[in-house]
């Protein structure tokens, strides 16, 4: 016997044969195709990066936000950020995280790859 859930907002969000299912194309949320075509955030065309330390137990790292690149363009730049730091770090939600204080030598890599770029952040 096959369950189905139905929200009359959304209509159906679950079904036991399928799972999870989208409520704006009807597929599964496996093989959803309107959340995937979906653009991230609109970019300004500037390159904010920052030093954050809230929930690493006092152990900075610098963030890199407002790349307007893909999944395979982050790795690749961060790992060559990572090189001329000396350090390691992430690709994590559309940002670059560096470990450690960077900020001076980051900003002098990227704006000379041609990024316009800011210090954010004290």
């Amino acid at each position: 016997m096959m369950k189905i859930a139905i929200n009359r907002q959304e209509g159906l969000v679950y079904s036991t044969e399928l799972g999870k299912m989208c409520p704006e194309c009807g597929h599964s949320a496996k093989e959803c195709v309107c959340r995937k075509a979906t653009p991230g955030p609109p970019r300004d065309g500037i390159v904010r990066i920052s030093r954050e330390t809230k929930g690493r137990k006092g152990a900075g790292v610098t963030i890199i936000s407002g790349l307007p690149l893909d999944d395979e363009g982050f790795k690749a730049l961060a790992r060559r950020l990572k090189q001329r730091c000396g350090t390691g770090g992430t690709v994590k939600a559309g940002r670059i995280e560096i470990q450690g204080d960077h900020r001076d030598v980051l900003r002098q890599e990227l704006g000379a790859l041609g990024y316009t770029v800011k210090l954010a952040g004290g």
